[in-house]
């Protein structure tokens, strides 16, 4: 199955979940892309936590070939030209992710 995830929050738990849950899917073979739009753009700059390993889960995701893109508009409200993360991308892009999915889930 081909999931699309649509990360929208900067919230420390709900960034880990989301990349918790992508990593279960690539486990169980499944396709995963995560678009961080809104909020969720903002991922490179969400510090670890004792609780809330972001940046493990993060490259966990990516060692297992989950895609990830960031909306290019998201990143320019916030001052950013460019993310180290991943791909700026564009609402085409969305469209394109959402077409091509099973199933969209939003964060």
């Amino acid at each position: 199955m081909k999931l699309g995830i649509i990360l929208q929050s900067n919230k420390s738990e709900h960034i880990w979940n989301t990349f918790r849950f992508g990593i279960t899917s690539l486990k169980a073979n499944h396709e995963v892309t995560i678009f961080l739009m809104n909020d969720g753009a903002e991922l490179e700059t969400i510090a670890d936590t004792d609780d809330f390993d972001i940046s493990k889960k993060v490259a966990e995701y990516k060692e297992r070939k989950g895609s990830l893109y960031a909306c290019g508009t998201c990143l320019e409200f916030r001052g950013k030209k460019e993310t180290a993360v991943c791909p700026i991308s564009t609402m085409a892009d969305l469209l394109k992710m959402v077409e091509e999915s099973d199933k969209v889930l939003v964060f």
